[in-house]
């Protein structure tokens, strides 16, 4: 189980509230990339971006991930995970999780596939020598890949409602 106050300080996070001074809101998490980390079965370590997270209540998140990517195979043979958030105003949050998979493959496309990572641990990183002035940005790289990536988080909002 998760202590209490660092689910919530991730809680804040996620949800724009300003604990930290956090700036991100629940609305913007379409704008939002964190960093998957897994571990191959040979020990090698593999990160990967993910643009679809969707908080699931207060002990786990939902992410969509190509069923070929690397990081998916990495995660359903190791379970465990690691996704790195960062934001404005230097607030670095890395959250440890154990990883499972809930719809495979997902009702928006057949090579998506639904995870939901279930906390165990947060830990927050500051740097006092730099800060992170703006998080990472990016655009889409056609209409198709808009569209699908709306598709995705509509599928996440439903299913973080439904599970």
């Amino acid at each position: 189980m998760v202590p209490k106050i660092f689910m919530q300080e991730v809680l804040d996070y996620l949800y724009g509230l300003k604990k930290f001074g956090s700036k991100l809101r629940l609305e913007e998490m379409e704008k939002l990339v964190s960093v998957l980390a897994t571990f191959s079965e040979k020990g090698l370590p593999h990160t990967t971006p993910i643009q679809c997270v969707y908080p699931k209540g207060e002990e786990s998140l939902l992410i969509s991930i190509h069923k070929e990517h690397a990081g998916y195979h990495n995660m359903v043979w190791q379970k465990k995970v690691m996704l790195c958030f960062l934001g404005e105003d230097n607030t670095a949050y890395s959250i440890l999780g154990r990883a499972g998979v809930v719809r495979a493959p997902s009702s928006v496309h057949p090579l998506m596939n639904v995870v939901r990572i279930d906390i165990i641990d947060i830990k927050c990183d500051r740097s006092i020598l730099v800060r992170v002035d703006q998080g990472v940005t990016w655009s889409y790289t056609s209409a198709e890949a808009e569209e699908l990536v709306n598709a995705l988080f509509g599928e996440l909002k439903g299913l973080a409602q439904t599970l």
